[in-house]
């Protein structure tokens, strides 16, 4: 099952703003709730299955992220819902890219327009391997790092997020029905930068200090054939 999981993603969830730091950073507001948006399934590029593609104009910025994949229908979870029934819920997990396209998202925001393209270009979901759950016996003591060219870009602890997954579990499926196979990204933490054509992006996670070497993630970048160009909104 190394990538059968990302063929049972109905949804693909994203939680925004759960490293303080990686707030900091984009002078952003920090939420009192957790908060998410939707990458399309056509985003999703699969391991070892071609280059990441940059399209023209864009700024593109890397976000490294715990993703957990749902072993079950969620729907109204109460405020007591716990961390050791949130663990009971979850199927396994994978290391993801949230890749952002940030001038698109930036100059639809000052416009008060969606910015689900900025999210949604094709690649823009780098995956890695299908990781067992018992590989990541607390998802709270998992190491992500993410570097180019060689040069170390984000590395952090994952006990770093602001709203932890019951937490996030529990409000999402006060909103939205939760399915077996959906995935969640669960946050980016500091570090966030621009990824150009050319580059070599690689992405490892380990759990308890332990690296798991099939779920590392590597590819090249390159400039996105076709007509679009980004240009104001």
């Amino acid at each position: 099952m190394s990538i059968r999981y990302i063929e049972n993603a109905r949804k693909i969830l994203c939680i925004g703003r759960n490293y303080a730091a990686h707030i900091k950073e984009l002078n952003n507001f920090a939420p009192s709730q957790p908060f998410f948006f939707l990458k399309p399934t056509s985003s999703i590029l699969k391991p070892n299955s071609g280059p990441f593609l940059v399209p023209k104009g864009v700024v593109v910025h890397h976000e490294v992220e715990l993703a957990i994949i749902l072993n079950r229908e969620l729907k109204n979870l109460p405020s007591t819902f716990s961390a050791e029934e949130a663990l009971e819920c979850i199927d396994g997990y994978a290391l993801s890219i949230d890749m952002t396209a940030r001038n698109v998202q930036d100059e639809a925001k000052k416009k008060g327009l969606p910015w689900s393209i900025a999210k949604g270009f094709d690649t823009f979901l780098p995956l890695s391997n299908y990781i067992p759950k018992e590989k990541i016996p607390d998802p709270y003591n998992v190491e992500l790092s993410l570097s180019i060219n060689g040069e170390e870009k984000q590395r952090d602890l994952t006990n770093l997020m602001i709203f932890p997954i019951h937490k996030i579990l529990s409000h999402v499926s006060t909103m939205m029905t939760l399915e077996k196979g959906d995935m969640i990204l669960t946050g980016t933490p500091k570090g966030v930068g621009k990824v150009n054509p050319g580059d070599v992006i690689r992405a490892t996670i380990s759990s308890d200090g332990k690296l798991i070497e099939d779920a590392t993630i590597e590819f090249t970048a390159e400039q996105k054939p076709g007509p679009y160009e980004f240009k104001e909104i």
